[in-house]
């Protein structure tokens, strides 16, 4: 970055931590439930959890020569990303960011959720959320911003955590599901998003939500229709997961109800989004009579991709055909992020690597994007 220019703030980065760092915070009658860490015959860890497979600690792997990655043998101990909080703000020093948002590894829900007993379930993720809370942001909360995981069971619980979270100061929260733990969106789910409105809360997804249920309910289904012919699938075919996510929001008629409600995806890219709202419009331009028709889907009072722009912002961490297509994205939705310690960040030559994806940028455009964009969205300012 240039001479006596701001820092980067990293909208995306991880924290790998092992669960003995705070699983003796579980509540006693629940603690043998809690993520547990072992040690593998590689020399890496793992982490079990029971009802899933084995969470091997492959990812936190940064600063390594490509040809050094592996994704076997990592332990946390002496690992970068994996110790105490001073240790982390020594590690933003290194690679000249500012602050960092914080996203869990091993704390992802679909991980945590193989607990089937629901309040040893809500039991671990408060412990956490209260590790992060009264332990580790608590030596930097302007510089180390952890996001609060809320639990995929109920909307009652989701805005239960939520309001702990924001009691305890967290800086927003990460969803892996739909507050009601569905795969879809429900008219519950607006207590969350109302809630989450009130206390000012910024809400996160680190990439997409886990969609291995139904996508959609709609208001019929009909009996028998050509193949292809759900609304949800024809409308994202081309943006994958999150663009179907974003879909979900919008066919539901979220962001109707709640204008002022704002999704950060965090880790997507940009350089797909402006093909993705072309193709978006022109099909639900082609489509929307018969969704209506068949599926009860009630016409939009905006072109999709409008509300897409309005509503979401997105994570890039190397993304150079993003950057270019920036002003067609949205120069104001985009926020950097450093990955780190995973593989697809750049640490700790980040500051190297922004010069080299921003060269041709102005000052004030790369401002935002990587910094003013998550002060703003984050309530930092």
């Amino acid at each position: 970055m240039a001479e006596g220019s701001f820092k980067p703030f990293s909208g995306d980065s991880h924290l790998e931590i092992p669960p003995d760092a705070w699983t003796h915070r579980v509540e006693a009658k629940y603690r043998d439930r809690a993520p547990r860490l072992v040690k593998l015959t590689t020399g890496g860890d793992g982490v079990i959890v029971e009802n899933r497979p084995l969470y091997v600690v492959g990812l936190a792997i940064t600063g390594r020569p490509y040809e050094e990655h592996a994704l076997t043998g990592v332990a946390y101990d002496g690992n970068r990303g994996a110790g105490r909080p001073q240790q982390r703000l020594q590690e933003q020093d290194q690679d000249g960011v500012d602050a960092e948002v914080l996203f869990t590894s091993a704390g992802n829900l679909r991980f945590w959720r193989g607990i089937r007993d629901d309040e040893a379930y809500k039991a671990v993720l408060r412990a956490y959320n209260e590790f992060l809370a009264e332990e580790y942001c608590a030596v930097d909360r302007e510089r180390l911003l952890a996001m609060g995981v809320i639990p995929s069971l109920s909307v009652e619980a989701a805005v239960e955590e939520l309001e702990y979270c924001a009691r305890m100061g967290l800086k927003g929260v990460a969803l892996n599901t739909f507050p009601s733990g569905k795969s879809y969106p429900t008219p519950e789910d607006d207590r969350f998003w109302s809630a989450a409105l009130d206390l000012r809360m910024p809400i996160t997804v680190h990439v997409g939500f886990i969609t291995d249920g139904p996508t959609f309910k709609y208001k019929r289904e009909p009996g028998e229709v050509a193949f292809g012919g759900d609304p949800i699938r024809v409308l994202t075919r081309f943006g994958g997961t999150t663009g179907l996510n974003t879909i979900q929001f919008i066919l539901a008629g979220v962001f109707d109800r709640f204008p002022k409600l704002r999704i950060f995806w965090a880790e997507t890219q940009v350089g797909w989004l402006p093909y993705f709202y072309e193709q978006l419009d022109d099909t639900y331009k082609r489509s929307r009579h018969w969704m209506e028709r068949y599926f009860g889907v009630e016409p939009l009072r905006r072109n999709p991709s409008e509300y897409v722009r309005e509503h979401c912002y997105w994570g890039i961490v190397y993304d150079p055909l993003g950057v270019r297509l920036r002003h067609e994205v949205g120069v104001d939705r985009i926020m950097w992020g450093n990955d780190f310690p995973h593989a697809a960040g750049d640490w700790p030559d980040s500051r190297r690597v922004l010069d080299e994806m921003l060269r041709e940028v102005p000052e004030e455009e790369r401002r935002k994007m990587l910094s003013s964009n998550a002060v703003e969205f984050f309530h930092l300012s």
